[in-house]
Order: C-alpha cells, then structure tokens, then sequence
C-alpha cells in the first residue's frame, strides 16, 4: 500500500493516489472521483483499464474514465424527478435537456475523504447535499475497493439518506484485456445473461419497452465479438441489458475476453441491470493515456451494474428510491484470469 498526491483540483484541493495490490492485482484508486486510474494482472503487460497519466486531464476531459458514479449513474429524461407526488429540477448537463451521472458536480466528479485503508483495499466517503444540482436529501456514499483472491476486484457501496431522494450508483472503469488501449476493442467477445434491454430514443434515454435481445444485435448470450455492422456501420453499444426484475444475491451476469491477451473477465452484481458501452464517442480527447497515446473510439467498453435508468419515468421498472429507514448497498465483482495458451 502507497500513498502520495498525484494533483490538485482547480480549487487547490489535493488528490491523493493510493495504490494496493492483492490476489494478482494491482490498483492504483484517485480520491477524486473514487476513481481507479489504472489496474494491473500479473503477467500481464498492459493496465486492464483507460486511464490519464496526468490528474488535470480528468476534470478538464474525462468521460468518467474509472469513476464511480453517483448519485445517479444514467440519465434522467428532462432533468425531472418526481418523488411521493413533488417535482424536483434536475441541472440538465445532459444536451441541455437532460441530466446525466448525477450532474457535473456529482460523486463522479468530486473529491472523496480516506476512512479506511489497508495493503489490499480502501474505503472512501462523499456526502452529496440536500438540494445538490437539484437533488433532495443530504446522500453519503461509501465505496470500497479490495483486491481479493484470484485476480478479483470487488466494489462495494453503500449509501443512506435523509429524506426521500434517487440513489442508483454503478464503477464506469473502461476495459481493454488486449493492450490497455491501444488498439479497438470491437474484436474481444462478450456475453451477456440477459434475455431483454431497454431500447433507446435519439438522446440515448429509455424509452419505455423492454426487448427481447432474440435474434437482434443486442444478443449476447452466447459468447461473440462486439464487432458488428448494419447497413455499414457499427452499431452503438449503450444500453442496459436487463439481469433481472430487482435486486437479487450476488450473481454472474457478463464476461469479456480479449481478442489476443487469452484474458477473460467475469462480472458478478447484485443489481438487476448491466450498462454495456462499447465507448464509440470516446475519441476525439486530447489526453494521453497510460498507454502513452490518445483514446480513439472503441478503445475500452463498460460494464456498469446499475438499477435499470430512468426509472421513475417508468413504474413498471425497478425502482431507485432510496428512503431514510433503508441503505443502500451493491456488491460487484470484476474477476480477471489469464487461460494458458
């Protein structure tokens, strides 16, 4: 276990990095944002994820390279939540119109206190206030990396309020198991445990249906690459792929191998739903990454276990209240393997 100061937020704030390691792994977790700026296998030459060699790149650039999102990861259509029958305005970050991860002050974007540190995990904290861009209830998140046997990362958080607010975290680390970025992703396989996703209007929100993956491109159930054009072009992965109707005991719900590397990821949730995104507007950013060079599209894709997005707009759905008598609490579990040749 290390610590040191890796920045400053444009407030003067230090950022601090700590790296630990366990099971095979190593991370390295930035107070900002709770964010995992690089992640390590044994025998493995290349970070497992996307992230900025310099601090300053992630507030100026960052599309939540690593970050845990919160209080609500997705986004809310018109910025407008109803909660017991009051409307709450939401800042609308999102085109103008919408919200998105919780707002551009959220948990995402935020710097966290250290409660809890040790060789193989750390505990940081945030508390997201009452009114917040728009948000009711004073929220406290806790999150917790710990590097487990078996090449797993395991992150728990949990988070408790005090009025009725929205609470749907989820970790938005962008994965690349060939060469940490250097090349697209759209050649490593994927499988996914969900017989429905949500469709999507123009603004990437749900609108409403919820869809057999059968027989359209959003069937992953069995394992194959995220390759995949129609009318030549590649379709955009950035859907929630629906695991279940609630949230349940620690479960699998997606795998990824890499198309070259012989790495296979497992990830197991608690939460009833898997943002995929196959990361088509990543590129564009001017930062190096840690591989040395800027992200072009496709240079990392997302698993995020979430509550299914949107979810006041839509009853029918799993919910994402969160009340005073109740905590919040997910469990998910990114395990890496390296298969001999």
């Amino acid at each position: 276990m290390h610590t040191e100061i890796f920045g400053h937020t444009p407030d003067g704030e230090a950022v601090h990095r700590i790296t630990i390691s366990g099971g095979g792994l190593t991370a390295k977790i930035l107070t900002w944002g709770a964010v995992i700026q690089d992640l390590r296998l044994k025998d493995h030459d290349h970070p497992l994820v996307l992230g900025y060699r310099d601090f300053a790149d992630y507030p100026a650039h960052s599309p939540y390279l690593g970050a845990t999102i919160g209080r609500t990861v997705n986004r809310i259509r018109d910025g407008e939540l109803v909660i017991d029958g009051q409307t709450f305005a939401l800042q609308r970050n999102f085109h103008g119109i919408h919200n998105i991860h919780g707002g551009d002050a959220g948990a995402g974007r935020r710097t966290w206190n250290v409660v809890a540190v040790g060789p193989d995990y750390v505990t940081l904290t945030i508390m997201l206030g009452d009114g917040e861009m728009g948000f009711p209830g004073n929220l406290t998140i806790t999150c917790t990396y710990m590097l487990e046997s078996k090449g797993t990362l395991a992150i728990r958080l949990d988070a408790v309020t005090d009025k009725p607010t929205i609470c749907n975290l989820a970790h938005h680390s962008y994965f690349n198991l060939d060469d940490g970025g250097l090349t697209d992703v759209l050649d490593h396989q994927v499988k996914i445990g969900a017989e429905a996703y949500l469709a999507v209007n123009g603004d990437l929100l749900p609108d409403g249906r919820v869809l057999p993956v059968a027989g359209t491109a959003h069937d992953f159930r069995a394992y194959r690459t995220i390759r995949r054009e129609e009318d030549g072009r590649q379709v955009v992965y950035d859907n929630n792929f629906c695991v279940s109707s609630q949230r349940r005991p620690l479960q699998w719900v997606a795998s990824a191998k890499g198309a070259r590397s012989n790495i296979e990821m497992q990830v197991l949730t608690t939460e009833p739903g898997v943002q995929f995104y196959a990361a088509n507007t990543l590129g564009g950013r001017p930062p190096l990454g840690l591989t040395g060079q800027t992200y072009a599209n496709y240079a990392g894709f997302c698993f995020e276990a979430q509550n299914w997005p949107d979810s006041t707009h839509f009853p029918y759905f799993p919910q994402s209240i969160l009340r005073p008598d109740d905590t919040y609490s997910q469990m998910t579990r990114y395990t890496f393997r390296k298969h001999k040749v």
